[in-house]
């Protein structure tokens, strides 16, 4: 019990500092004046007092927190925030159930972009801003930025730490204090995030669209302030600057802090996954690009090129905006999109998916095991670059392999059961499971997620919360050696 009881305390720490977030929405509600900022306090203040109640009852129960501890802690932390994430949106839209608003919350924190609002160009400045701050937020993660400014977690930040980030080379850190790392990671992230509202601003957009436009391409989280997404603007400039920083915020955030810390480009050629990363995805824009042309979808290749460039790297990335209706090409587009979703962003980004890195363990085990089957007495180790990956690794990886894709196919039958269509299914899994937003049909980027029945909503909400903590840190608290002393 006691155990239980000082996670409940840590879980207190954080909603006291996730009750700080409220702040901004605070003002820019106050600037615009747009009759929201009572809402916003009343749903800060009422954070606040719910970690401040449950620290108070449970401070005596500080403890260190252990491995195993981390996982129930960040199952607790990103679902119970995304709890009390739903206040502003229920305060002030009456009529939105706490199924929708949960849904859209955890959209929001799991960087995913699936909506199921409409009306977004006439909602209050700091509702919009709300929604963006959450994908921000959630993009480098809620307890990177909780072990980054509470040192109070001790040892145990480490633990928590590990179970969030995600990726299969989890050991890898920057400086040897893990809280260092964390607000290294967190500073690049913030600074490259202000350069990002720089660049739109000269690019076109207000100061609000901007803001929040930038929180949501460095969390690759994809919600738009418009209805049309970034189609609303019908700007080449802006899809460009866009295109650029989702490019970068789905390449590892310790190879950007060692790049600007160095002062050299040399971490981008060390880091085995930015070569591959750009490679597949600047040659995937010019091959559909291509396809489209050929197709009739566009009349010149240039056209076709500017379209497919911005509305596929924002599906690799698993950003999720769209800038045309992508639903409306021909199939093989749209589907390359999804599979791209699923293993082109890098490890230690904030994009989802398979990863780039666990991409290519598997090309190189496959080529590996091709090897073995013809040269039985071969003893040749899996390399990735001059990295030996150890066997641990790549068992890991292929356990995870399994369980990512038993869960999209389940989750997909369970929706097909519930009576939504087959590619409405396969694509609204897809999307979600790799926090990338739009699917197909149904949920394509001409529509939204607000047509699917309860039940439907909620195994999306599934998808996106066991694909940002990666599958296992959630099964794991479902084996019976995880509860055993």
């Amino acid at each position: 019990m006691n155990r239980f009881l000082s996670l409940a305390r840590v879980f207190g720490l954080m909603l006291m500092v996730f009750s700080v977030t409220y702040a901004l929405p605070i003002l820019t509600s106050l600037s615009y004046r747009d009759g929201t900022v009572s809402l916003f306090i009343e749903d800060m203040l009422l954070t606040l007092a719910a970690g401040g109640l449950l620290w108070l009852t449970t401070r005596k129960f500080q403890r260190e927190l252990k491995a195993k501890d981390g996982f129930l802690l960040v199952v607790l932390a990103w679902t119970g925030m995304a709890a009390f994430a739903t206040f502003p949106l229920m305060s002030y839209l009456k009529d939105l159930s706490f199924t929708d608003a949960y849904f859209e919350a955890m959209s929001g924190l799991t960087t995913s972009g699936a909506t199921i609002l409409t009306g977004l160009d006439e909602l209050p400045p700091a509702i919009n801003l709300w929604r963006h701050e959450l994908q921000w937020l959630g993009g480098m993660g809620i307890i990177v930025l909780v072990v980054a400014i509470l040192p109070v977690l001790g040892v145990g930040g480490r633990q928590l730490f590990m179970a969030e980030t995600p990726g299969p080379m989890k050991e890898s850190k920057l400086t040897p204090r893990i809280t260092e790392t964390a607000k290294n990671l967190w500073l690049v992230y913030a600074g490259i995030t202000v350069i990002c509202i720089g660049s739109l601003k000269l690019a076109g957009m207000n100061w609000l669209d901007a803001i929040c436009h930038a929180f949501s391409a460095m969390g690759l989280g994809g919600f738009s302030t418009h209805d049309a997404s970034i189609g609303y603007f019908d700007s080449p400039q802006i899809e460009g600057v866009l295109t650029i920083f989702m490019l970068l915020a789905g390449i590892n955030f310790a190879t950007h802090f060692l790049a600007i810390h160095s002062r050299t480009f040399a971490p981008y050629k060390h880091d085995i996954e930015v070569a591959p990363f750009l490679i597949l995805i600047i040659a995937s824009c010019v091959g559909v690009a291509f396809y489209l042309w050929q197709q009739g979808t566009y009349a010149d290749y240039w056209t076709a090129f500017r379209h497919t460039s911005f509305n596929l790297i924002s599906a690799a990335t698993d950003c999720g905006y769209a800038s045309v209706d992508f639903n409306q090409w021909p199939l093989f587009a749209p589907l390359w999109m999804l599979f791209l979703s699923s293993v082109s962003a890098c490890t230690g980004s904030t994009g989802g998916g398979i990863k780039m890195m666990r991409t290519l363990i598997l090309v190189k085990q496959s080529q590996l095991q091709m090897l073995i089957l013809t040269h039985p007495t071969t003893v040749n180790p899996l390399k990735l670059g001059n990295m030996v990956i150890p066997s641990n690794i790549i068992l890991a990886v292929l356990g995870f392999i399994f369980v990512y894709f038993m869960s999209v196919v389940i989750l997909t039958l369970l929706l097909v059961i519930s009576g939504l269509d087959f590619v409405s299914s396969f694509s609204a899994i897809i999307a979600c499971i790799n926090n990338m937003g739009p699917g197909l049909n149904q949920v394509g980027p001409a529509g939204n997620f607000a047509g699917l029945t309860d039940f439907q909503t909620w195994t999306c909400t599934l998808a996106m919360f066991l694909g940002r903590i990666e599958v296992f840190t959630a099964l794991i608290l479902f084996t019976p050696a995880y509860w055993k002393k």
